[in-house]
């Protein structure tokens, strides 16, 4: 199987370190360009950077209310 490389906004150490942990690969969602990424992981409190989730094509995740392991659930699910 091929990794899945995951693009976190700044600011959710927690959720890196849980997606590493998972077996997930991580990126900065600010660095660019984001490729062959399969997944994004946003805040999701109302500070988005991303006013468009369709730009990505890929499943966008929204953090805020979640904690990190359900984070990497959701993802397993959208993913698998």
């Amino acid at each position: 199987m091929m990794y899945k490389k995951i693009a976190v906004e700044n600011g959710l150490t927690n959720v890196v370190q849980e997606l590493h942990t998972a077996g997930f690969h991580t990126m900065p969602l600010e660095e660019e360009p984001l490729r062959n990424i399969s997944a994004v992981v946003v805040k999701g409190d109302g500070t988005d950077i991303l006013a468009e989730e369709a730009q990505f094509h890929v499943p966008v995740v929204h953090a805020s209310g979640r904690s990190a392991e359900e984070i990497v659930e959701i993802l397993r699910d959208r993913l698998s």
